[in-house]
């Protein structure tokens, strides 16, 4: 029989308390519910994306439901505005404990609905504003001597699409968006193996397709099809994933990438 004491152990590894956190594209439709799961294990997170009045008014209803949370600009496409933010957490909190790169840039559409114009500025914020804050984020984290890296990738950095699922929707697969989240995941492999040594973790995390009020029904309905679980993900399914990455819980995992797909990948 498990005691309580022993039982409390086991949950404390997932403790953020006293933590603080980054959350990039914090007020986006997967950022939303990762800062939330982040404020309700207890840590303080600041919010950050360009839409500063965006962000302002996420972390008001965060307040409100006296969860830690703060709102910042961040440009990811700016060196100086990712080296302002970084600063600042560091006068304000002394530390950064977790970062998440969950901002994504999409413009243009397939091969042929994609021109080198949205191809250049999809680039600059998910390719070199990802390097900017992996590499400025993870400073304060190397002299900690700890810190946790999560990146927020997807099953199309994993796999090709099934272009059939779009049909008789006003939905499409970026071209663009394939290309980074696939560099993404190894990006995480390559920043596991140099960060390692100052143990700070790096992982990833593959999201499949979020069902917001939003999704075109027939869209929703061809995507289940495709699934082991026959759904796409709702709220909740980030969140765990996200606390068990940030948290001591995975304290002995770097350089891996979870697929949370509902099995979508696995066949």
């Amino acid at each position: 029989m498990i005691t309580a004491p022993e039982h409390n152990k086991t949950l404390q590894l997932f403790d953020l308390k006293g933590q603080v956190a980054l959350v990039t594209g914090g007020a986006g439709i997967y950022g939303r519910h990762i800062v939330r799961a982040l404020a309700q294990a207890g840590a303080h997170v600041i919010v950050g994306s360009r839409d500063l009045r965006k962000c302002e008014e996420f972390t008001r209803i965060l307040q409100q439901d006296g969860l830690r949370a703060e709102a910042a600009e961040i440009d990811l496409a700016l060196e100086s505005s990712v080296r302002a933010l970084r600063d600042r957490i560091i006068s304000e909190h002394k530390h950064l404990d977790v970062l998440v790169n969950n901002a994504v840039a999409r413009a243009g559409g397939d091969l042929y609905d994609t021109n080198a114009a949205d191809w250049e500025f999809d680039m600059k914020v998910n390719s070199a504003g990802l390097f900017l804050a992996c590499q400025i984020f993870s400073e304060p984290m190397l002299q900690a001597r700890s810190g946790s890296i999560i990146n927020i990738a997807s099953i199309y950095g994993m796999v090709g699409p099934h272009f059939s699922i779009y049909k008789d929707t006003q939905l499409h697969n970026s071209v663009s968006y394939a290309f980074s989240k696939g560099g993404m995941i190894n990006l995480t492999r390559y920043l596991a193996s140099l960060l390692g040594p100052f143990n700070v973790r790096v992982n990833c995390l593959s999201p499949g397709g979020f069902c917001t009020e939003d999704t075109p029904r027939q869209f929703a309905h061809n995507y289940s099809q495709h699934t082991l679980l026959g759904r796409m993900a709702a709220p909740d399914d980030i969140k765990g994933p996200v606390v068990f990455f940030a948290s001591a819980a995975s304290r002995y995992i770097t350089g891996q990438n979870l697929p949370v797909d509902g099995g979508w990948t696995a066949i």
